[in-house]
């Protein structure tokens, strides 16, 4: 399987690359950002990643820095209650719980902006809960990259990080509990949509890994999604341009009871079947993600606060 990947190497040049099961990778010529990948059609995409796929690998992940697959004037957007486990938990939570039945039946969807792509965190990096926060979740889905024609060229594995606390004082407090530093995770390879047999039927995990042993853990799969992907691209796209393409998270399946919150030194690992897994530890304070700013200009920055995980 070919997976496309960003990362720094040790110059802290910043390439785009084909990576294959071995983790050899062969760089796209031109060292176009992904943003610019994204411009092309999907036909496009597929040609320059078999023709570069079969060159010689001129690096290794192991000697690299794992880049979110995000940049330019890309934006990651996220979709919400389009599993029923959704509407469940929202509803048990809210003060004002009708609205969240009405979405989940409406033919429009709750779709919401989540991080530009300089706030995104990819694999080993930390992920933070909100200081004025009670009760905090991991909400792992599936995540479609989108190029600018609002086609869906491939997956990644997605982390919504959310205060349950704060959108359930109030549904207009959203934007506070699901948009900061440390809110939002990708995996850090995308894996191409003519990879996937069936999107459909992908089988996703999570467990949250405290003090070595799982604190919670539970599954789902996409064939429970609600909705249509392609209905929610549709709506994303109605009234916007995306020069650069987008990567919309499409909802979670998976949300712990009111009794489990996220503490700081948990690790959140999550799978989906074929597009790989994402490991997360997690903080507890704003200030151990201010990192994020200065790694946009230094991207090796990321080195320091990256964690590794067996297997």
């Amino acid at each position: 399987m070919t997976r496309i990947v960003r990362f720094a190497d040790e110059a802290g040049t910043v390439r785009t690359g084909v990576a294959d099961d071995a983790g050899g990778i062969r760089a796209f010529p031109g060292a176009p950002l992904i943003a610019e990948l994204l411009r092309l059609s999907t036909l496009e995409l597929r040609a320059l990643v078999e023709n570069t796929a079969s060159g010689p690998a001129a690096a290794h992940e192991e000697d690299v820095v794992p880049l979110p697959p995000l940049d330019g004037l890309m934006e990651l957007w996220a979709a919400g209650v389009t599993y029923e486990r959704s509407r469940e938990a929202r509803v048990e939570e809210s003060t004002e719980q009708s609205v969240y039945g009405r979405v989940y039946d409406a033919e429009r969807p709750e779709l919401f902006f989540k991080s530009p792509p300089w706030r995104v965190v990819t694999d080993g990096e930390p992920i933070a809960v909100r200081d004025d926060s009670e009760l905090n979740v991991p909400e792992p889905e599936l995540a479609l990259v989108l190029n600018r024609h609002g086609e869906t060229v491939g997956y990644l594995v997605a982390d919504d990080v959310s205060s349950r606390s704060i959108e359930g004082e109030n549904p207009l407090y959203l934007p506070q509990a699901k948009i900061y530093a440390g809110s939002a995770a990708v995996s850090s390879a995308i894996v191409p949509a003519w990879e996937i047999d069936a999107p459909d039927a992908l089988d996703i995990t999570m467990t949250v890994w405290r003090g070595g042993e799982a604190a919670y853990q539970a599954a789902t799969s996409t064939a429970a999604f609600h909705r249509t992907p392609q209905g929610l691209v549709d709506h994303l796209w109605r009234s916007q341009p995306f020069p650069d393409g987008a990567v919309l998270s499409t909802g979670t399946g998976i949300v712990p009871a009111l009794d489990f919150t996220l503490r700081a030194g948990d690790v959140v690992e999550i799978s989906i079947e074929g597009v790989g897994v994402l490991r997360n530890p997690v903080r507890a304070h704003q200030a151990e993600l201010d990192w994020l700013v200065e790694a946009i200009a230094e991207p090796l920055t990321r080195r320091a606060h990256r964690s590794r995980f067996p297997g």
